[in-house]
């Protein structure tokens, strides 16, 4: 967008880094599950759903969380949500590492997700969007992807940490990093928002009381939040098992960490992309691409079996459907006053972290009743279709 004030400076862009800093050590607390799925379960003496049902509370609680803390934020401020979620994820982690089922549910479920990042990802993602105003997609596409600089970083660390200590002891040698890492950073760097132009520029919004798709305002957020709730179920579904899935087909472990780390980093390049597209094209129409290419990976993924394969279609798929949550979130500040953004932003991302946590459960509850995970791909490709249909007639509303 040109002209007119804005509230963009280089300070806007420090706010952006150390968000992406605070999202890639929190993010790296629910890989500890995904990474160490297998050696979990046998600790447990459970099937796989209940470390799947873990990682699935972790996201679902991230999402509840976020609509409570970003309230606080917003009546507060932003550091001290973050530095709550940093003491919670820490907390979180060390109660998960007791070794038994109810410790790892209420570690992930309440502390990890609700608490922890509940208190970090929303909240950051709102106190970002305030920041910009003109190149506010490439900024939330880049905040959003300190979840596959965890990706990227992660799997691979804590693969080699299991493999070495042991999954508890990873889980508590973690837990004091995050919570000795994110509450300097949140206390010393973040700072308040930047009080808008006097001058109505992009930073505006639109006006509050319009109507959207010609649908009253919040009927038109709620079919954009229960789209994000059916897009994400597919997309939790390979990343939460990818590593899980590489060992039923007789492919080691560090091999699959290395996909699962290979189609996280794929996802965070790609991501800047898709935030430079979305500047150009708005929010809704980069959410209804990336569901495109999202659902051709899924394909790609059931028919693929054999390691080359599956190495080739991780990379795709991380390029294919990284864009989609931060295109959602850049599509409710376009579509809805700035004076909302504070409840609409967490309960959109509400719905897409509930959409994550159904599809890495459910993906966990099939594989135990099936023996594998082509159903499990099925449904999350049922899902997408269903996403890809309300997402598209809403941008046929929004052209006319």
């Amino acid at each position: 967008m040109a002209g007119g004030p804005s509230v963009e400076t280089p300070a806007s862009w420090l706010m952006a880094g150390v968000a992406v800093l605070l999202l890639s050590i929190s993010f790296g607390a629910p890989l500890v599950v995904v990474v160490g799925l297998a050696p979990i379960a046998e600790t447990l003496g459970e099937a796989r759903a209940i470390p799947s049902l873990a990682s699935s509370l972790a996201y679902f609680g991230a999402g509840l969380g976020g609509i409570g803390m970003g309230w606080i934020a917003g009546r507060t401020s932003a550091r001290l949500a973050a530095m709550i979620g940093g003491a919670m994820i820490g907390a979180g982690l060390l109660l998960a590492a007791g070794g038994s089922a109810w410790q790892l549910i209420l570690g992930y479920g309440l502390l990890v997700g609700l608490l922890g990042n509940g208190a970090l990802y929303a909240p950051l993602m709102t106190y970002v969007s305030y920041w910009f105003d003109r190149r506010r997609g490439t900024a939330l596409a880049l905040v959003s992807s300190g979840q596959y600089v965890a990706g990227a970083i992660w799997p691979v660390v804590f693969e080699r940490a299991i493999a070495a200590w042991g999954w508890q002891r990873t889980m508590l040698g973690f837990g004091v990093f995050s919570a000795l890492t994110i509450l300097p950073l949140a206390a010393l760097v973040l700072r308040p928002i930047p009080a808008p132009p006097v001058t109505a520029g992009p930073a505006a919004g639109p006006v509050q009381g319009a109507r959207v798709f010609g649908l009253p305002a919040n009927a038109a957020q709620a079919l954009i939040a229960i789209a994000s709730f059916l897009c994400c179920i597919p997309m939790a579904m390979p990343a939460a098992h990818l590593v899980a899935f590489c060992g039923d087909l007789g492919i080691a472990g560090a091999r699959g960490a290395v996909m699962l780390s290979m189609l996280l980093a794929a996802a965070f390049l790609a991501r800047q992309a898709w935030g430079w597209l979305s500047d150009r094209i708005g929010g809704l129409r980069t959410v209804l691409a990336g569901n495109l290419c999202q659902v051709a990976g899924m394909v790609a993924f059931l028919m693929t079996q054999d390691e080359a394969g599956l190495f080739f279609v991780a990379v795709a798929y991380g390029l294919g459907f990284s864009g989609i949550v931060p295109a959602y979130v850049l599509a409710i500040r376009e579509l809805f006053p700035a004076a909302e953004a504070a409840w609409r932003v967490p309960s959109t991302l509400f719905l897409s972290l509930s959409g994550m946590a159904v599809g890495a459960w459910l993906a966990g509850w099939l594989h135990d009743r099936f023996g594998n995970y082509a159903l499990a791909w099925e449904v999350g490709i049922i899902a997408n279709l269903a996403a890809i249909a309300l997402v598209g007639w809403c941008v046929l509303r929004q052209r006319r």
